[in-house]
């Protein structure tokens, strides 16, 4: 999700970096020599990476493996959801029942099964970390398990129990290994304007709904029944399953949707049909719908009684998510995604910008769309998978975007700009590989699917934009001025727990981008490609720690890289190597570098002579973790003298001071403008 606040807002403008999702000018001081202050004696050397006992367990079983990938036991649970719901567009409210089989994979017996009513979080009383809109949360009427109908109760006996968002249950029997067991219940809840951001309605021509349904929670090989709470800013983890989603709709209102859509000729009139199937081959956009289809039997059938049913069905996702729209542009055309099924010839995927009138800039989303999916198949080595992508303009639903299997809610972004719209389509659909293909906990370890999100758009940007500024420099402009206003903090913290303004956007989103830039500098762009590919390929539709994280990159690079998942990940230290001094003598030109923070990386050296020829050294990491705190280099003595120094001079590495990071002979530096 891309989500910005005030806080982080003016944190970034007082330190001359924009707060636009995408391509802000870099924040940056001239780079002039200024003197090193003194270095502490001592300095904090990494320590080992742990993982905890649940992680340790799991490779000693065979779930998981040193190498990242899936160990040979791995396992995982899977529901099979029939859902029906009914969506009053005027009262705002939507009414649903459903029926869940759960399947049980895991070698444990389970007395316990828990759910998530996420819109629990707009109950009274529920726990949360940001303010929000008080609807009166989840009404839920029935709930059988087993064929057996339970109560809320408490002690031991067969019943359930709500906490705030999480659902408790006790079956009348424990669920055994490789037995499944079928949950059945009905419910209602007034819909939020704005919930949280990620859902809502807006006016009286748009309804978005995620998160609506009673689903389970994931259950897994590490920590067991993972039922977090869902407390607004942290987003969620969720396990996969197959969706039978039926939408009873008012008609006119067209719906988009996860997944396939069973009964177009039930909803749809042939015209638009026909228009949907010219957008499938075409790689122009198509107009499916335009300002004289704004009404029901044009952009939809009549209806019985005004309303329409849409049956979708979804194939292993982890969730769904639909919208109901009228009056709203339709864009749609085809993109390549790559040879998705092996036979050697491309494939092609349907992109689709629905919008409205109020929104202009998106009529150019529909090409944002088409590109950034077939950029993010190249880039990740992983086609896109699914037969359409959906981008749905949410007004002031939401400011930023949020992300969904298949879908995406974005912001009008009418004062942005075209490259920042660009951006947060190609953020929400980057969403797509990770966390929706990437199983990753978001609520624990935001840093998994955000950062990593974040470092594809911005090689989707810089794709899309060549010759503007490096959107990867952006992202460590952003870190570093909110580092300096102290918004800073350990990634590994669980993101419920993190602040939810600038602390959370630090740490989820800013940070790990700007660190995986600096990975990709420190072990290269063939390995760094490597390991990124290889967590896709391997965690494709599974669940990653970040140990496995660690260890898929580990294995990429063909090196223990501890001391950097210590350093950044685990600890909230910051990085200031510095030109202490340099002097000439008989044997050269010797330059000494002082390592000034607590955060190890290699120092890196262009060294130029009089004439422009650029000499390249560099002190290597173990350096800083045997504890020294200066190097020196030296250079031979040549024809021609050294005239500059600069440490790091592609900025690949997050110095939080690049004043001190250049040396210029008097002389040079006095004659230069």
């Amino acid at each position: 999700m891309a989500r910005w606040s005030p806080v982080l807002a003016a944190a970034l403008v007082v330190a001359g970096v924009s707060a636009l999702p995408a391509h802000a000018q870099q924040a940056g001081a001239a780079a002039s020599p200024s003197a090193a202050t003194a270095a502490p004696a001592r300095r904090a050397i990494p320590y080992p990476v742990v993982p905890p006992a649940g992680f340790r367990a799991a490779l000693a079983k065979g779930t998981r493996s040193a190498s990242g990938a899936p160990g040979p036991r791995y396992w995982q649970q899977w529901a099979s959801y029939r859902i029906r719901v009914r969506v009053d567009a005027d009262g705002k409210t939507l009414t649903g029942t459903e029926r869940v089989m759960y399947h049980n994979r895991s070698p444990d017996t389970l007395p316990e099964l828990y759910m998530h009513l996420h819109q629990n979080l707009y109950a009274p009383g529920s726990v949360r970390n940001e303010e929000v809109e008080v609807t009166g949360g989840v009404t839920l009427s029935r709930l059988t398990v087993g064929g057996q109908a339970l109560t809320a109760a408490e002690g031991e006996g067969a019943g359930y129990a709500i906490e705030g968002t999480k659902l408790g249950i006790r079956p009348a029997h424990p669920l055994l290994p490789g037995d499944s067991v079928a949950i059945e219940s009905d419910w209602s809840f007034k819909i939020p304007k704005s919930g949280s951001g990620r859902m809502g309605w807006d006016r009286d021509d748009l309804v978005f709904l995620a998160y609506f349904y009673p689903q389970m929670a994931v259950y897994d090989d590490v920590v067991g029944w993972q039922a977090d709470p869902y407390m607004s800013s942290a987003e969620f983890y969720m396990g996969y399953g197959d969706y039978d989603l039926t939408v009873d709709a008012p008609a006119g209102w067209t719906v988009a949707s996860t997944g396939e859509l069973g009964n177009a000729p039930e909803v749809m009139p042939a015209a638009v049909l026909a228009r949907i199937r010219a957008a499938e081959g075409s790689d122009s956009v198509v107009h499916v719908l335009q300002p004289a289809d704004y009404a029901a039997g044009r952009a939809t059938l009549p209806g019985t009684g005004a309303r329409l049913r849409w049956v979708w069905h979804a194939a292993n996702v982890r969730d769904v998510a639909f919208s109901l729209s009228r009056n709203a542009h339709w864009d749609a055309a085809r993109t390549a995604v790559g040879d998705r099924d092996g036979d050697g010839r491309p494939d092609f995927a349907r992109v689709d910008a629905v919008w409205r009138e109020s929104a202009p800039r998106w009529a150019a989303a529909a090409r944002d769309a088409q590109h950034s999916i077939a950029y993010l198949s190249r880039y990740t080595g992983f086609p896109y998978p699914w037969s359409h992508m959906t981008a749905v303009e949410g007004g002031e639903i939401i400011g930023g975007g949020m992300e969904y299997p298949m879908m995406t809610l974005i912001g009008p972004y009418t004062q942005r700009g075209d490259t920042a719209l660009y951006g947060v389509i190609a953020h929400e659909f980057g969403h797509m590989w990770v966390p929706m293909i990437v199983g990753a906990d978001e609520n624990r370890y935001g840093w998994i699917d955000e950062g990593t999100t974040d470092f594809n758009e911005a090689q989707a940007s810089n794709a899309r934009f060549p010759g503007a500024t490096d959107a990867h420099q952006v992202e460590q402009a952003r870190y570093l001025a909110l580092m300096r206003r102290g918004y800073d903090a350990e990634m590994m913290r669980w993101t419920n727990y993190q602040y939810p303004g600038a602390f959370g956007l630090q740490t989820s989103y800013y940070k790990p981008a700007t660190v995986l830039f600096a990975l990709r500098g420190l072990i290269g762009q063939e390995a760094f490609d490597r390991g990124l590919r290889r967590l896709v390929r391997d965690w494709a539709y599974k669940h990653p720690t970040p140990w496995d994280f660690f260890h898929e990159f580990d294995t990429a690079a063909g090196r223990d890289l501890s001391w950097f998942w210590r350093t950044w990940y685990h600890e909230a230290w910051t990085m200031d190597h510095a030109v202490r001094s340099v002097g000439d003598g008989p044997a050269g030109t010797t330059v000494t570098v002082a390592d000034l923070g607590e955060a190890p990386m290699p120092a890196r050296l262009a060294i130029t002579r009089a004439d422009g020829s650029v000499e390249r050294r560099e002190v290597p990491v173990e350096t800083w973790l045997s504890g020294a705190r200066t190097a020196t280099v030296t250079v031979p003595r040549g024809a021609l003298p050294v005239t500059r120094v600069e440490l790091d001079p592609e900025h690949v590495f997050p110095d939080t001071d690049r004043r001190n990071d250049v040396w210029m002979r008097p002389s040079v530096a006095t004659a230069r403008p």
